[in-house]
Order: structure tokens, then C-alpha cells, then sequence
């Protein structure tokens, strides 16, 4: 069972955690968190994309010249893909990119992801994260004494929409709350932060 260190606000220790095996010290299985990692970009895609082919482009109904005697190649219609203004090949369409990963296999590909944080020594627990005020010079005063410019931070409880709105205009950082963290986001940032009333949540939740 792996220990973290408990930090402050200040970026002091103030104690010691033991983290669950069955979520931060499992078997890294690359395959499923690369799964994971494809899925969740998939499923970002709008898919709207939308050109048309020649058979939807206006116009080109006459046969531009006669077949044969001209001297030229043999054309049926300007809206050809050929033709400036004419349609597209293999035009796309819209279409929905998303696919589905199974509940399991998505779960542990969560768990392998928190596991390489640890592993990693990329995680940092915090005994609470609570702003006087909800505004980003407060959140930049936090991030300073902790040393971080790129992290996820992992918050639950009542705290959470002071600490979204007080980051949100922080570059390179993100918050979340425990029930939409995901695989990309952990994998993105360099380190993970999350507080000790998230991590007993992200405990419970899945274990």
C-alpha cells in the first residue's frame, strides 16, 4: 500500500495518507488506457462536417461541349470534380465518431491512470482547498507555494465552484469534480492534485 504526503495549502506536510491498492496500485495495462485515451477524444468530435458532392452542387446539367471533334477531353458536366466549383470526392458528411468501451474496461483503465500518477510520484494530496475569495489571484497565491503550473485539480464538496471559478482563467489548469475525472485529463496534466475529501470520494466511488 503506497504513502503520500499530506500538504497544506502552503505547501507544508502536515501528515500521511495510505492510498488503496485496489485503485492506485494496480497493473498498468496500456492497451486499455490507450482505448480509453481514443474513446474519449472520439467522443469529443462533433462530427458536422459537411461538403457536397457532385451531385449536390448546383448547376452542370448541360454537357459543357459535344462528345467528339473538338479537340478537347470528353466532359459531362462542369460540376465534375475536376471543374473549379464542382463537387468533392468522397465528400464527408456528417457522422457520429463515438464509440463505446465497456464499463469494466473503462473503469480500470481509470485505475491504471491513477496508478502511473503514483507511480510516477505525480500526485499531490491536499488536506483541504478552501479560497477566502473566488478569484484567481487567490488560486495563484495556492499554485505558487505548491509549485505547479500544469495540473488537474480533483476537489468535491461545496469548495468546488469557488476553486472552478477562481482557475478557470489559469492556463494550463484544470478542475474537476471526482464523478467526471477521465483517463485524458489525468495523462494530460503533470500532476495530479486532489483533496483528502476527493480522494476518500474517488475511494468509494471506485473500489
Amino acid at each position: 500500500m503506497a504513502n503520500v504526503n499530506v500538504l497544506n495549502m502552503e505547501g507544508k506536510q502536515v501528515g500521511e495518507i495510505s492510498l488503496n491498492d485496489d485503485i492506485f496500485g494496480v497493473e498498468i495495462k496500456e492497451h486499455l488506457v490507450h482505448q480509453a485515451v481514443v474513446s474519449y477524444l472520439a467522443n469529443q468530435r462533433q462530427g458536422t462536417q459537411c461538403t457536397k458532392t457532385r451531385a449536390e452542387v448546383r448547376g452542370g446539367g448541360r454537357k459543357p461541349w459535344r462528345q467528339k471533334g473538338g479537340g478537347r477531353a470528353r466532359q459531362g458536366s462542369i460540376r465534375s470534380p475536376q471543374w473549379t466549383g464542382g463537387g468533392v470526392v468522397f465528400a464527408p458528411k456528417p457522422r457520429d465518431y463515438s464509440f463505446k468501451v465497456n464499463k469494466k474496461e473503462r473503469q480500470l483503465a481509470l485505475k491504471c491512470a491513477l496508478t502511473s500518477r503514483v507511480k510516477e510520484n505525480k500526485i499531490v494530496v491536499l488536506d483541504e482547498l478552501k479560497l477566502q475569495e473566488a478569484k484567481t489571484k487567490s488560486m495563484v497565491t495556492v499554485l505558487n507555494a505548491l509549485k505547479l503550473k500544469k495540473a488537474l485539480i480533483v476537489t468535491d464538496g461545496e469548495a468546488s465552484m469557488d476553486i472552478k471559478r477562481a482557475s478557470g482563467n489559469i492556463q494550463g489548469v484544470k478542475t474537476s469534480a471526482v464523478n467526471n475525472i477521465n483517463v485524458y485529463d489525468i495523462l494530460k496534466y503533470d500532476i495530479f492534485v486532489v483533496t483528502k475529501e476527493a480522494l476518500s470520494k474517488i475511494e468509494e466511488v471506485y473500489a
